[in-house]
């Protein structure tokens, strides 16, 4: 077994999406080759209500899938297709926009007015860019969840994890998207297929993600290169890109860490990408904008 290298570490910036959302950007809009299949990473954590009611209006989609996982707070959403509903704390949304669709997904606080949520777009290989739009919805309750024997949890979002299977199917990055509790000062390998891209998101505790016998930690701010052995801390919005093996391992800290744990099969295609439109080609791109100005752009 080899431990994966980590290969990257940044922190997630303040980004402001939809009509004007305050969020945290992971990744996104650049170069994502280090990530293939995956294009964009968004937390949106927030408890000031006005940094988020004006939620994100209708807006188009198309060649990516969607998955949005609630933490607190709910979020209602509409499409151009009639569906509408809304996801609550600890649910999953996973929308397949394909060959077209235009939405809406509007934010809603808990009591006390606080909403937290990830938003990961996934692309989708050539041969699926015009695939019909779909979603799948997992409820909380519905979502698996295992416990080790020394306490580390998982929720099992998407894909199989230690004898559980994520209900969401049918995704063509044939995704493994898992919700992660390391209990206080506990040392845990966590196995992730070779083949795979992976990136860890921290977002409660610290801890050091470890590069065969020495830790790797995060820096507060800013991007760090690291070679194969020097040490830091990994923390609050920490976002850790890995090179190959077949593990992960994270000593988690004095409070323990909760972390997304992500990984897909790379596609190695070409992205030729403007906002919500991800295509293969400048061509397909601008067909696409094309038939969104001329109305064409819904496909029965």
């Amino acid at each position: 077994m080899s431990i994966r290298p980590v290969k990257r570490v940044a922190q997630a910036r303040p980004a402001m999406e939809g009509a004007g959302v305050h969020l945290r950007r992971a990744f996104g809009f650049g170069d994502t080759s280090e990530v293939d299949p995956f294009l964009l990473f968004d937390d949106f954590r927030n408890e000031i209500p006005e940094d988020y009611l004006a939620g994100f209006p209708w807006h188009p989609h198309r060649g990516i899938e969607t998955i949005t996982y609630v933490l607190a707070g709910t979020v209602e959403h509409g499409d151009s297709l009639g569906n509408q509903g809304a996801i609550q704390a600890g649910d999953v949304q996973w929308m397949t926009a394909g060959r077209g669709i235009i939405h809406q997904e509007m934010p809603k606080g808990n009591a006390a007015g606080q909403m937290h949520g990830f938003q990961l777009w996934a692309n989708l290989p050539s041969d699926l860019k015009m695939t019909a739009p779909r979603y799948q919805e997992v409820h909380s309750a519905d979502i698996p969840e295992v416990t080790d024997n020394d306490g580390t949890h998982v929720r099992v979002i998407c894909g199989s994890f230690w004898g559980a299977k994520g209900l969401v199917d049918g995704v063509a990055a044939d995704p493994v998207y898992l919700d992660v509790s390391v209990p206080p000062r506990m040392r845990k390998k966590l196995p992730v297929e070779t083949t795979r891209h992976a990136f860890a998101y921290v977002f409660a505790g610290s801890g050091k993600f470890c590069n065969a016998s020495q830790p790797l930690s995060v820096p507060t701010e800013g991007v760090q290169w690291l070679d194969t052995q020097p040490p830091a801390d990994a923390g609050n919005h920490s976002l850790l890109i890995f090179d190959r093996g077949d593990e992960v391992e994270v000593q988690a800290g004095e409070e323990g860490i909760r972390f997304l744990l992500v990984s897909g099969k790379p596609l190695e295609q070409p992205v030729a990408w403007y906002g919500p439109i991800v295509m293969n080609t400048q061509e397909e791109l601008q067909q696409a904008f094309q038939e969104l100005r001329a109305g064409t752009f819904l496909k029965t």
